[in-house]
């Protein structure tokens, strides 16, 4: 495993840096208390980290007045410590900020060691917050643009679907293959990956609760799921029919226009005047002829739904940083 330096390692030793000086320019106690903090605070995305650092100041505020309560009511012990996390816990996961109780455990732990509770020791205590949550929120305005690797991933997804496409027609033409398949277990992968990779830009908006590349791969995933569907259904076909020729003309022509763009139209169009050619021909004569139609037949009725999903789809803007082809057509 190669040894590496990722954009969110630099924002998070540079901002622990900074929140420890911080902290010490401003005379605070515990001042590397920031540092831990900021880096508990720099999330992958802008939304968590400022979840994160909601959770983790009032779970701080609660630590502080818990710890007042107890240690000031009852004793500075080692025992109060078991008690007060006793009440803490259940009480920041009933109010759901759990994830601030690393956080507070230190600030309680400052308390305690410093034998009492006082306006400036609690002013310190929040110093230390603000300065740590303060500065990771700062880092994490700085996210790197995720379009470019978006892009790539629409055009891997696009040239495997061409490939599988290619082979359909090879199998349609001929009825046989010795494809492995690999387009299709490295399809499913690349798919999930954008899908999560889309999602995370949708969290580096505060504003904006969508991604349109997000809609474009959920798009190519339910694509994908019919062309997974409909490859049993080819490979059932060991008779070659007049309809299979056609059928594998339009798959070719499909092939040769996967992009971005959203005119389905046009193949759904071409499509649905070969199925009326299909229906103008002569009944099958043979079984194995019937079953090579039928299954052809099946195979056209999914090919009409994965462009249906494509037509109800919004279409990548050209605008945008990512490899738009321009064809006479689409899927």
């Amino acid at each position: 495993m190669k040894f590496r330096i990722g954009y969110r390692t630099i924002k998070t030793a540079i901002g622990t840096t900074a929140a420890i000086i911080l902290a010490q320019i401003f005379g605070f106690h515990n001042f590397a208390s920031a540092g831990i903090i900021t880096i508990l605070c720099i999330k992958p995305t802008k939304k968590m980290s400022l979840q994160a650092s909601l959770d983790r100041f009032f779970a701080c505020l609660l630590a502080i007045i818990l710890s007042a309560v107890i240690f000031e009511g009852i004793a500075y012990h080692p025992l109060m410590i078991g008690l007060l996390l006793l009440f803490f816990i259940p009480t920041t996961v009933m109010l759901k900020i759990s994830d601030g109780i690393v956080t507070s455990s230190v600030i309680i732990l400052h308390i305690y060691s410093a034998g009492q509770v006082t306006a400036e020791i609690i002013l310190n205590e929040l110093g230390i917050i603000t300065i740590g949550i303060g500065v990771a929120l700062i880092a994490n305005l700085f996210m790197p643009s995720l379009d470019q690797k978006l892009g790539e991933y629409q055009m891997q997804i696009e040239e495997n679907f061409k490939r599988i496409f290619e082979e359909i027609v090879i199998y349609l033409r001929v009825n046989e293959s010795n494809w492995d398949g690999l387009e299709i277990t490295e399809t499913a992968r690349l798919i999930e990956e954008a899908e999560a990779l889309s999602y995370r830009d949708v969290e580096n908006h505060f504003l904006r609760n969508e991604n349109i590349f997000y809609h474009y791969f959920k798009m190519r995933e339910k694509q994908f799921e019919i062309i997974e569907r409909v490859l049993p259904i080819v490979t059932s076909i060991s008779y070659t029919v007049e309809q299979g020729e056609m059928v594998a003309d339009f798959i070719e022509d499909l092939s040769k226009n996967i992009h971005p763009g959203n005119t389905a139209h046009i193949f759904l169009d071409k499509l649905y005047k070969m199925k009326t050619s299909f229906k103008n021909m002569d009944l099958p004569k043979t079984r194995i002829e019937f079953e090579a139609r039928a299954a052809l037949f099946q195979f056209v009725r999914e090919m009409e739904e994965y462009l249906w999903i494509k037509s109800a789809t919004k279409e990548l803007p050209i605008g945008r940083k990512v490899h738009v082809p321009h064809y006479s057509g689409e899927n």
